[in-house]
C-alpha cells in the first residue's frame, strides 16, 4: 500500500490585475514505504510547488490548491495548520534546496537540531543535546561534539547540506521530500549526499520524494520516475524502463542533453530547444509542442490524456523503443 498518494493536485496562483497562473495542473503519483520516487523536469515545471503543496507550506493568500494528498490514509490538504505543524518534522520532513538560506545564520547547529527534537519528542534539554551530537555523527560530520556549537557559515556547502539532512531525520520521519538536495555541490560531495540519503531510506524504510533536474541523480537513486512539464506529468516509469525505453519526446530530449563519457571527442551537446516559457496551453494540445521537432497538427488539437499501463505517456507521437533511430533528437 502507498504511504503517500497524490491525486489530481492543482495549484493556481492569483494576483490582482493579472490572470491566474496554474503551476501544478492535475499531478498524480504515489510513494510506498522504502521507495524513492523522482519528480524530474526543468526549472519551472512545477516540481517544487508540488512538494510545498504536499507539505502545506504554500502561502494561503493568493493560492488555490485542490485535489487530494493522502498520507497514510489521512487527507493533508484539508488538515488544520496546527495538525500540519505537528506532522512536519515528525512524520513528514523536507530537505530544502539551499542550506545557507534554510539554516538560521544566528543560531548554532546544536540549537537548530535540538529545537526539532524538543518540539516533537519528550526528550529533556540534555538528552536532546546528546541526540544532536549523534545525529551529526550519523550524517558523517567529523568531530560532531565541536560542530554543534558552530554556526552555518563555519561549514562548507556539503557540510551544511548534511546538517539539513540531520534535521530532517531527527524525529525518524516516514516521508522525506528532498528538493534538489545536491544543487551547487561538486560532484564528489553530491555523490556522498545522495549515498547518505538513499542509504538512510533503505535502512529505515522511509519513503522519499526526490526532486531534481539532473537525470544522472535519477539514474543512481530513484526506483520510479515522474517526468513533469508545464505542471503536468508527461511520463511515468520505473528507473530502468525510463532510461532503456523513454517514450515522451521531452524525456528523450532531456536524455540527449546529458553529456556522455563514451561519446566521441568533439561530439556536440544537444540541448532541448527553447525554454519552458515556450509552451502551448494544455487545453489546446501538448504544452511541449512549440519545442518539439515531431509536433504536428494532431499535437495542437485539444487535450492529450496521460496513457494507462505500467509506462503511461502523454504524447501523440511517442518514441518507439524498438527503433533506436527514433530516440535520436533532430538537431
Amino acid at each position: 500500500m502507498s504511504l503517500l498518494q497524490v491525486e489530481d493536485l492543482r495549484v493556481t496562483f492569483t494576483r490582482k490585475g493579472s490572470p491566474p497562473t496554474t503551476a501544478v495542473d492535475g499531478v498524480s503519483f504515489d510513494v510506498a514505504a522504502g521507495e524513492v520516487v523522482g519528480l524530474v523536469g526543468e526549472s519551472g515545471c512545477g516540481k517544487s510547488v508540488t512538494s510545498l503543496a504536499v507539505m502545506g507550506l504554500l502561502p494561503a493568500r493568493g493560492t488555490r490548491v485542490s485535489g487530494s494528498v493522502r498520507f497514510d490514509g489521512d487527507e493533508l490538504l484539508t488538515a488544520s495548520p496546527q495538525r500540519m505543524a505537528a506532522r512536519r518534522g515528525k512524520d513528514l520532513a523536507m530537505v530544502f534546496q539551499d542550506p545557507m538560506t534554510s539554516l538560521n545564520p544566528v543560531l548554532t547547529l546544536g540549537r537548530q537540531l535540538t529545537e526539532v527534537l524538543r518540539a516533537h519528542t519528550d526528550l529533556s534539554r540534555a538528552a536532546a543535546a546528546r541526540e544532536a551530537v549523534e545525529l551529526l555523527g550519523r550524517v558523517g560530520i567529523p568531530d560532531p561534539r565541536r560542530r554543534v556549537g558552530e554556526y552555518p557559515h563555519q561549514l562548507s556547502g556539503g557540510m551544511r547540506q548534511r546538517v539539513l539532512i540531520a534535521i530532517a531525520l531527527a524525529c525518524s520521519p516516514r516521508l522525506i521530500i528532498a528538493d534538489e538536495p545536491t544543487t551547487a555541490l561538486d560532484v564528489t560531495i553530491q555523490a556522498q549526499v545522495l549515498d547518505l540519503l538513499t542509504g538512510l531510506v533503505r535502512e529505515s524504510g522511509t519513503a522519499m520524494v526526490l526532486i531534481t533536474h539532473d537525470l544522472g541523480v535519477v539514474a543512481g537513486t530513484c526506483d520510479r520516475v515522474n517526468v513533469l512539464y508545464a505542471g503536468r506529468v508527461v511520463e511515468q516509469a520505473s528507473r530502468g524502463e525510463l532510461f532503456a525505453a523513454p517514450r515522451h519526446r521531452y524525456t528523450t530530449g532531456l536524455l540527449a542533453a546529458v553529456p556522455r563519457v563514451d561519446a566521441p571527442e568533439g561530439t556536440a551537446l544537444r540541448p532541448v530547444p527553447g525554454s519552458v516559457r515556450d509552451l502551448l496551453p494544455w487545453a489546446q494540445g501538448c504544452a511541449f509542442a512549440p519545442r518539439c521537432a515531431f509536433a504536428d497538427a494532431a499535437c495542437r488539437s485539444g487535450e492529450i490524456a496521460l496513457g494507462a499501463g505500467a509506462h503511461p505517456v502523454r504524447c501523440v507521437h511517442p518514441a518507439d523503443p524498438a527503433d533506436p533511430a527514433d530516440l535520436e533528437v533532430p538537431r
